[in-house]
């Protein structure tokens, strides 16, 4: 006979979103000499929220992250969170000249298990993918893959 605890909790969760938020305007904010530091406070400060952020980076305009969401996490709630104090930080540091903001809007989608090596790849090559392709490029083919919403509306499959 088996001396295994069977347990009756049944909470178990393991859901990978990939997510992409810009700054406001598109101002090319995250230079190379602040944007290694704001990955990182992004990272302890998720930490201290108990949000899992598996990778971080970005280019000069934009940040990718790859987060496992908990069983009572949302995404609103930690794009939020996120965004919000990671904006406060940058302005009570005066890491830029003007007042430093994120764009209200992001686009997330969900990751499988089988993806995890090549988008963590992705996000930790991304000044290197940006030589080859603008940002424009890559938000219209995120857009198109996952047949994101824009303005609304659904983009129609093809």
């Amino acid at each position: 006979m088996s001396n295994a605890v069977i347990s009756n909790n049944m909470s178990h969760t393991k859901i990978w979103v990939h997510c992409v938020w810009t700054t406001k305007k598109r101002i090319p904010y995250l230079n190379d000499q602040i944007r290694d530091a704001v990955t990182s406070h992004i990272r302890i400060n998720a930490r201290s929220k108990d949000i899992y952020i598996d990778h971080i980076n970005g280019y000069y305009k934009h940040l990718h992250a790859l987060i496992s969401l908990g069983k009572d996490q949302d995404i609103a709630d930690i794009m939020q969170k996120i965004k919000g104090e990671s904006s406060f930080w940058i302005n009570r540091n005066r890491m830029t000249r003007i007042k430093f903001e994120w764009q209200d809007d992001y686009y997330t989608v969900s990751i499988g298990m089988n993806q995890l090596a090549s988008f963590r790849e992705y996000i930790r090559n991304q000044v290197q993918h940006h030589q080859k392709a603008s940002f424009q490029d890559e938000l219209n083919l995120l857009t198109e893959e996952y047949r994101l919403e824009e303005n609304g509306t659904k983009v129609p499959e093809r």
